[in-house]
């Protein structure tokens, strides 16, 4: 269930990282993949880059992310816990210079899931299962009329989801 813009069921951490929408328009849902460092599961370095508390001499990998500030609305652990670090009706930065059907900055219309996986990793049941549910959700409350990966909508730049992700689990 959803409730003043936020998942119900939920662990609700919130981010600085996201700004007013243009209009209210959400028609979009993005699904991103993300793990830090990368194909490392089961930390909360994801939780911490989100909310700009990641300690960037923890790992080699992370001083490639000093100064970047993003966010999602909601993120999918390997368990299939679900937190969501900005409501829906924010405009969370996930997406990036994008393009969806002529339409630039897919942020400002779109609500951004982040799956923890990898290119060569099959994700988990478990958060097939969560996404299912939250889609759902999502599409019960507002007029969500497309799903896409990252790739569809930053052809050239992104490629997640990859190949990894099952979209017929989730249909």
């Amino acid at each position: 269930m959803i409730n003043n813009h936020r998942l119900t069921f939920a662990k609700q951490v919130c981010s600085p990282n996201y700004n007013e929408r243009p209009n209210n328009e959400i028609s979009l849902v993005v699904i991103h993949s993300i793990s830090l460092p990368p194909k490392k599961f089961g930390n909360n370095y994801v939780e911490q880059f989100f909310t700009n508390t990641l300690d960037v001499n923890e790992h080699p990998y992370f001083q490639t992310l000093i100064d970047t500030k993003v966010s999602a609305h909601l993120f999918i652990k390997r368990d299939g816990e679900v937190i969501q670090f900005v409501p829906f009706d924010k405009r969370a930065w996930h997406a990036g210079r994008s393009n969806f059907a002529g339409r630039e900055n897919c942020n400002d219309f779109s609500i951004g899931i982040e799956v923890e996986g990898s290119d060569d990793i099959a994700y988990e049941a478990k958060q097939y299962q969560t996404l299912k549910i939250a889609l759902k959700q999502l599409k019960s409350h507002y007029h969500i009329t497309h799903v896409v990966g990252h790739s569809n909508i930053a052809s050239g730049r992104k490629t997640d989801p990859f190949d990894s992700f099952d979209w017929s689990k989730i249909k």
